[in-house]
């Protein structure tokens, strides 16, 4: 039977895109907290070497970190589906909404955590752990109120938190989802991150830190993902501990780090991170979903949450005694912890909790002093400014180079395609005659060569869609800036791309018997190289606008479909309607068409393409007679409405292409860098 104090709230869910974050700091709410049992130790089934390594490869700090939130509530302002006025004011962002439907997350909540102790956030799934987690690590969206200097509600070693990029810098983050690169082995990926935040000993931060987290068996295996084998799912989560404790923060936050983990796992991962906890001092705070009894062992105190409110805040014994007090008993085949997830229980100690929220001991155990705010140490600071100019695209183009020469997939697939479309083409163009057959022919081997050219870029949307999580992650703590990663993917993708220009041109080019002027053929690798380049950059561009993979996909069919149709090829500029006469000037079909066209008739303008099947004979000089020449090279042109030399023109508004969508890529990234929750 359910507890008659049991007030169901109902879950919403919303679309981070359509909210707007609220926060407040009542001081009028219940804070009460059970006495923290200092007896909690670790498990008797720890594992030796773990333990070895961490005696050998840490020191123990004296410093002492404390972590206390005070009394901090959490709203979200959701739209109604129906309101024509909400409809206004998504549509017109900048018209503020002053009577928003808000839903509260989190409720007053207060705790403490301690310094060489775990602090575990459970609950019933819902009750807004992870949300939690995000905002005391600074990484929620519009958080601008939860830093007000008239409130406040976050506090580390009793000095109140007035910026979220400062506790950005001292608190490490793991996320739920490991993003990795799966073609990096573990050394390669401690390495590039200990580049990218560290100054000096990089070297010997990743052997200790290899050492630490029982990684140095498995440095040279690489750390896959669901399509590629690696390394095994905890060693994996354990990757991304060190890749956050690189810069060694002195707090630690997890979301859910046992989730998808066997049970041997989930208990190595929470070994590790007992023995990290009490050998450096540090601070770790985590969300857990139904730990067992050996997992118990190595957690110091729990927050128990319901429907955003704290109904439990202590050790495992003192919940059991909570419990029983209460009069109920904890059955032999359940640990205190799980028969506290039930709706019964969790009802009962939360009418416990509101009606015991303020006692004497409490007040004595946690203060608030507001008057002197906290910043970090100026060594805190993930951001490496001391190397030389250019070392974080340096460090890029290395790993960008390990991936795409390890991804065989993509390397193979586009020097095949290159040979394939070459070679196909120039078999089935193969010496196109001089005669209007022959001009026609070559007008459809530019446009189908363009057509496969541009659309021969999609396989690097799925590397892109890959990165972009770790991007985000990486950038958000500011171990590099997002133009250091678009220079870099530029500078990689330059030789890479000529390479396939050439494998692609050479064939083509002289099976069907171009232009055989050496200036010709020359340009036209040239031209090749700079479609694939503007083909990349547009999908790049498009990457970071799309989702996911289909709906990426999707997008860049649309917009190339798009551009074909209004190149000229198919439609002539004068015939296109007057409101879709922009779509002529921004296809990037159009400018290459224009250009290869350009370069296989201007220097044969006077060359006959097409001659009459009568002869003509001169009677003045008596000589012989001849074909009169119907169309030339000239004649050609004229009919392109190409009658000067504009190649170079084309050239440039092409690499304007290039660099606009690179651009856009960029404001693109730096925007969701600044909105990005991982």
């Amino acid at each position: 039977m359910a507890s008659p104090f049991f007030h169901h709230q109902p879950q919403t869910t919303t679309d981070d895109d359509s909210i707007a974050i609220l926060f407040s700091s009542n001081s009028n709410s219940p804070l009460y907290e059970l006495e923290l049992d200092e007896s909690t130790s670790l498990s008797s089934t720890t594992t030796p070497s773990i333990h070895s390594q961490l005696s050998s490869s840490t020191t123990t700090k004296p410093t002492y970190n404390k972590l206390t939130t005070k009394n901090l509530s959490y709203s979200i302002s959701q739209k109604g589906p129906n309101s024509i006025s909400n409809l206004i004011y998504s549509i017109v962002p900048l018209i503020k909404n002053t009577n928003p439907n808000q839903v509260p997350i989190l409720k007053s909540v207060s705790f403490e955590a301690r310094s060489s102790e775990i602090l575990a956030i459970v609950g019933p799934s819902g009750t807004g752990k992870s949300t939690l987690l995000r905002i005391i690590s600074g990484r929620v969206r519009n958080n601008n109120d939860l830093f007000d200097d008239n409130r406040a509600c976050i506090y580390i070693n009793d000095q109140d938190v007035k910026s979220a990029t400062h506790l950005r810098k001292t608190c490490g983050f793991v996320p739920q989802e490991d993003d990795l690169l799966p073609l990096l082995t573990v050394k390669e990926t401690l390495m590039f991150s200990a580049k990218f935040r560290l100054v000096k000993e990089r070297v010997e931060r990743v052997e200790s830190l290899m050492q630490e987290l029982g990684l140095a068996h498995v440095g040279d295996g690489f750390v896959g993902d669901e399509e590629k084998r690696g390394i095994s799912g905890g060693e994996r989560k354990r990757v991304s501990i060190g890749v956050e404790m690189m810069h060694d923060p002195p707090f630690l936050l997890l979301d859910e780090p046992t989730s998808g983990l066997d049970s041997s796992s989930a208990l190595q991962v929470m070994e590790l991170l007992s023995s990290m906890a009490k050998s450096k001092q540090r601070t770790i705070i985590l969300s857990i979903h139904q730990p067992s009894y050996r997992i118990l062992d190595f957690i110091s105190s729990f927050l128990i949450l319901s429907h955003g409110s704290v109904v439990h805040h202590g050790s495992l014994h003192s919940l059991e005694e909570t419990i029983n007090k209460l009069g109920f008993r904890i059955p032999p085949q359940l640990n205190p912890l799980e028969f506290s997830m039930e709706s019964e229980i969790i009802s009962a100690l939360e009418h416990h909790y509101n009606t015991n929220s303020i006692s004497n001991s409490t007040q004595q155990q946690i203060n608030f002093p507001s008057s002197k705010p906290w910043k970090p140490d100026d060594n805190s600071s993930i951001i490496n400014n001391n190397e030389f100019p250019g070392f974080e695209i340096l460090v890029l183009c290395s790993r960008f180079w390990k991936i795409i020469y390890r991804t065989k997939q993509l390397f193979l697939a586009r020097t095949v395609q290159a040979l394939v479309g070459g070679f196909g083409l120039g078999s089935v163009y193969v010496s196109v005659k001089k005669d209007e057959t022959g001009i026609a022919e070559r007008l459809g081997l530019f446009a189908f060569s363009l057509s496969f050219l541009l659309s021969s870029t999609v396989e690097a949307l799925p590397i892109y869609l890959q990165e972009r999580r770790v991007l985000m992650k990486e950038a958000s703590r500011g171990a590099y800036k997002i133009s250091s990663y678009i220079i870099a993917n530029t500078i990689i993708f330059l030789p890479f791309l000529f390479a396939v220009a050439l494998l692609f041109s050479i064939p083509v080019y002289w099976l069907v018997g171009l232009n055989p002027s050496l200036p010709a053929f020359s340009f036209f690798v040239f031209l090749v190289w700079m479609i694939v380049l503007m083909a990349s950059s547009l999908v790049m561009f498009l990457s970071a606008v799309s989702p996911d993979f289909i709906s990426g996909n999707s997008l860049i069919c649309t917009v190339l479909g798009a551009f074909f149709l209004f190149s000229g090829y198919f439609i002539p500029k004068k015939n296109i309607p007057k409101y879709w006469i922009f779509m002529y000037y921004v296809s990037i079909y159009r400018y290459p068409l224009d250009s290869m066209i350009t370069n296989e008739y201007w220097s044969q303008r006077d060359v006959c393409f097409s001659r009459s099947d009568l002869m003509i004979y001169n009677n003045s000089t008596g000589g012989g007679g001849d074909y009169k020449c119907l169309t030339t090279g000239n004649d050609v042109l004229k009919n392109g409405d190409l009658e000067g030399d504009n190649r170079w023109i084309n050239v440039g508004i092409m690499f304007g292409f290039f660099i606009i969508y690179r651009v856009l890529c960029w404001i693109i990234l730096l925007r969701r860098v600044s909105k990005t929750t991982i």
